[in-house]
C-alpha cells in the first residue's frame, strides 16, 4: 500500500520539455514511475526519446487525460506561469497536482491551492520535491536510490531533510515519502499526510519533519493526541538558528516565542511524539520503537 501514489498511477509533466523537466523526467522513469506525456503547447505532437522510452507531448493536460488517462501531473514551469498551469490541470480533472517550481509569489499560491481544492484536484506542494512511494512510482525530484519499500511513512516540509531521513532508514524502508514544501501556503499538510498514514494499513510508523516558523508543526500535533494511533517520531528543523535571522524557507518565520524549534518540540511531545534532536538521533528513535514493537509481539 501507499498514500496518493501507486505503481498504476500515470503521469504528465507540464513542463518536461524544458532543462529541468527533461532531467527529472529521465529519472522518474528510471525509478519506474508510469510518465505518460508531456504538456506543451508550443510542442504539441512531438515525442521526446528518454533512452528505450518516447513520451508524446500534448498540448494541453486535457489533451493528455483524454490520451493516457493521466491521474497525476508534475509541474516544472517557471514561478510567473506556475498558476496558469496548475488551474489548467485542476479544469482538466486531474486528481494530483505536485507542484515543483519555487519562487511562485504567495498570492498565487493561494489562488490555486484553493481553486485546486474546489476542483477535487489534490496540491503537493509549491517548492516541494515531490513524494516517492519506492519500489512504484516517484513524481518529483527525490532521489529513488537511497532507500527502499518499507512500513514507514514520512512527511516532510525540507527536501534535504526528507532525503537524509530516508538514507539513515534505508534498511527499514518507506510506504511513501512526502515533501509537502516549507512555503508559507502549501496544498497538502502535514495532518493531510498524518491522516493517510493513519488509514494506510502497510504503514507501521509516521516520522513528521519541521522546521521553525509558523504553527503548522503545532496543529499537526493537537491532531496526533486525538486522531493518530500509530507511533510517530519528529524533528525540527532550526534548534540552532540564530534569533532575528531568516532562515531557509518562506515559511520559516518566527514572531518571539512563536514558532521556535523548542515551542514546536514540546507541543509534539505533549501529544506524544518523541522528537530527535539531530536528524541521526530521530532515526535512532525510529529504530528504537520498531525494535520494542518487534519485541512486543514476540512475546
Amino acid at each position: 500500500m501507499a498514500i496518493y501514489l501507486t505503481k498504476e498511477s500515470k503521469v504528465l509533466v507540464q513542463g518536461m520539455t524544458g532543462g529541468e523537466g527533461t532531467k527529472h523526467t529521465r529519472r522518474m522513469l528510471a525509478a519506474g514511475t508510469d510518465v505518460v506525456g508531456g504538456v506543451n503547447p508550443r510542442k504539441a505532437g512531438r515525442t521526446v526519446d528518454f533512452d528505450d522510452r518516447a513520451v508524446p507531448v500534448f498540448g494541453s493536460v486535457r489533451e493528455g487525460i483524454e490520451a493516457t488517462g493521466a491521474d497525476v501531473t508534475v509541474v516544472f514551469v517557471p514561478p510567473a506561469f506556475a498558476k496558469a498551469a496548475v488551474t489548467e490541470a485542476a479544469d482538466a480533472g486531474i486528481g494530483l497536482a505536485v507542484v515543483i517550481t519555487e519562487g511562485i509569489p504567495v498570492h498565487d499560491s493561494v489562488a490555486f491551492t484553493t481553486y485546486a481544492r474546489s476542483k477535487g484536484t489534490r496540491i503537493i506542494g509549491p517548492n516541494c520535491p515531490g513524494l516517492i512511494t519506492p519500489g512504484q512510482s516517484n513524481a518529483g525530484i527525490i532521489p529513488a536510490d537511497i532507500t527502499k519499500p518499507g512500513r514507514i511513512g514520512l512527511v516532510s516540509k525540507s527536501g534535504t531533510l526528507t532525503y537524509q531521513l530516508m538514507y539513515e532508514l534505508r534498511d527499514i524502508g518507506f510506504s511513501t515519502c512526502v515533501g509537502i514544501g516549507g512555503d508559507p501556503v502549501v496544498g497538502t499538510t502535514h495532518i493531510d499526510c498524518l491522516t493517510a498514514f493513519q488509514d494506510d494499513p502497510d504503514t507501521e510508523l509516521i516520522v513528521l519533519i519541521g522546521e521553525i516558523g509558523g504553527d503548522a508543526e503545532e496543529r499537526a500535533a493537537a491532531y496526533v493526541r486525538e486522531h493518530v494511533t500509530k507511533p510517530v517520531v519528529g524533528y525540527i528543523a532550526g534548534f540552532t538558528a540564530p534569533e532575528g535571522r531568516t532562515m531557509g524557507h518562506a515559511g520559516a518565520i518566527v514572531s518571539g516565542s512563536k514558532g521556535t524549534a523548542a515551542a514546536k518540540k514540546q507541543s509534539l511531545e505533549a501529544a506524544g511524539v518523541r522528537v530527535g534532536g539531530t536528524p541521526t538521533e530521530t532515526a535512532r528513535l525510529v529504530l528504537e520503537i520498531l525494535e520494542t514493537r518487534r519485541d512486543s509481539t514476540r512475546d
